[in-house]
């Protein structure tokens, strides 16, 4: 017995039993006849997807969010979307603190897990400053959105509009209240809007560590960052302009997308879109529209995603910069990784490797999978599964038509995108005794 409870109790076990639970709660509760407006409440399986597309943060929905659920059924989409966003033993750290509990070593090691750290150091305070940073980026977001709809909705309908959109920018859910499937696309010329969703995407996706770092004025000066803000920012950087580049050229002529706008609208478009595959979700072109090569830049986006310890998913910034630097290096004849004059080690690189390795694997297989069980092109497949993996929430249509297969594979990928495949494969994993023995090294030919 206390062989079991050992294996259970492992972090990475207890992050994915945790995440679990609260998914199955939240679809219990999307059941009941109290959170839909025809008063049956959802089908279970549509609950299931729902309830993890909203923890995982996702954004994929199979019914449309503000025709379907009355303002008790939002509201548990909403939490969800909090907790998922924050992480389960983050939350759970603010639960013990409030009760007055002390938060112990495996506590802080759950903490740690959750936050995607190295050190144990500062963990219950890093907790709350993430939620003191949270509700004041949230709160602000809420605001700055009501003001910017408060005009058409009215202010009460925009404050809750405010305040469901900003807390869904910044945890980069993707989901909305404007109905028809339709994400933002009735507001592609609202500038206000537009620039703070795109804010609170940004900030959401930087990560909670980078964001102290910076907040805290130690390290303000571009030289004095941390190597890992700096390529935060050098990478998050480097793919928005490249994403809005390319979609602004791509789509300039698209009479579905593109061409109707007015040349700063286009500008406009162009860079929400290269943002909001950050894993964030929410579109304001017509995707099932856009043109095949937009759609595998769009795929490339996602697929790395945002940054570590962050509310987004994919294989994050740092992973992709961590293996562009290694391939870099072994073109250049060097035997070390360097990055700003700095060496990567060789733990950092064997754990990118094995995130992409195991990323690509579950995003193959599930796509050749819903091949089968799907009845649409592989492109469109591959676009849904890279969404789902990437708990980006962006859709070429496919997801309200999915069989139910088709819907539990994705619930399957949304759930594996936001644990982390490593995090997720380590749970199931027997962990193996420490190798005492080290075997003769010897060569082979690769390439």
């Amino acid at each position: 017995m206390r062989r079991i409870w050992t294996w259970l109790t492992a972090p990475a076990r207890v992050l994915v039993i945790g995440f679990a639970t609260v998914i199955l709660l939240g679809a219990f509760l999307l059941t009941l006849p109290i959170a839909t407006k025809n008063g049956q409440g959802l089908a279970f399986v549509d609950a299931l997807f729902e309830a993890t597309s909203a923890v995982c943060v996702t954004g994929l929905v199979v019914v449309d969010t503000a025709t379907t659920f009355t303002l008790f059924g939002q509201i548990v989409l909403l939490s969800l979307i909090q907790i998922g966003g924050l992480g389960f033993m983050t939350m759970t750290a603010y639960i013990f603190v409030l009760l007055g509990r002390k938060i112990g070593l495996k506590e802080r090691i759950l903490i740690r897990e959750s936050l995607n750290q190295w050190s144990l150091q500062g963990m219950v305070k890093l907790a709350r400053y993430v939620l003191v940073t949270t509700i004041i980026i949230e709160g602000t977001g809420a605001l700055l959105i009501a003001y910017f709809l408060h005009e058409r909705l009215g202010w009460g309908q925009a404050l809750w509009y405010g305040i469901f959109h900003g807390i869904s920018a910044f945890c980069n859910a993707g989901f909305d209240l404007f109905g028809n499937f339709s994400s933002l696309t009735s507001e592609v010329g609202n500038w206000g809007l537009n620039l703070t969703v795109m804010a609170l995407i940004t900030l959401g996706g930087l990560g909670f560590a980078v964001i102290a770092e910076i907040h805290r004025g130690k390290h303000r000066k571009w030289k004095q960052l941390s190597l890992h803000s700096k390529m935060v920012f050098a990478i998050s950087s480097a793919l928005v302009i490249i994403g809005a580049v390319a979609v602004y050229f791509l789509e300039f002529s698209n009479p579905f997308t593109l061409r109707p706008l007015a040349w700063d609208t286009k500008i406009l478009a162009s860079l929400f879109q290269a943002v909001t595959p950050r894993t964030a979700g929410f579109n304001t072109l017509d995707l099932a529209h856009i043109r095949p090569t937009t759609v595998i830049i769009l795929i490339m986006l996602m697929f790395i995603g945002a940054s570590p310890g962050s509310t987004g998913g994919g294989i994050k910034t740092t992973t992709f910069g961590a293996l562009a630097a290694a391939v870099w290096s072994v073109v250049r004849g060097k035997t070390e990784v360097e990055v700003f004059e700095r060496r990567l080690g060789q733990e950092i690189i064997y754990r990118a490797m094995a995130i992409t390795a195991l990323a690509i694997g579950v995003v193959s297989l599930v796509s050749m999978i819903l091949t089968v069980t799907e009845e649409a092109d592989y492109l469109t497949v591959l676009f849904e599964t890279v969404s789902a993996f990437g708990t980006v929430g962006l859709t070429l249509g496919l997801t309200p038509k999915l069989s139910l297969a088709g819907k539990l594979l994705i619930t399957m990928t949304m759930f594996i995108g936001r644990l982390g495949p490593l995090t997720m494969f380590m749970a199931l994993a027997q962990m193996e005794k420490p190798n005492l023995i080290r075997h003769p090294e010897e060569k082979i030919l690769v390439g």
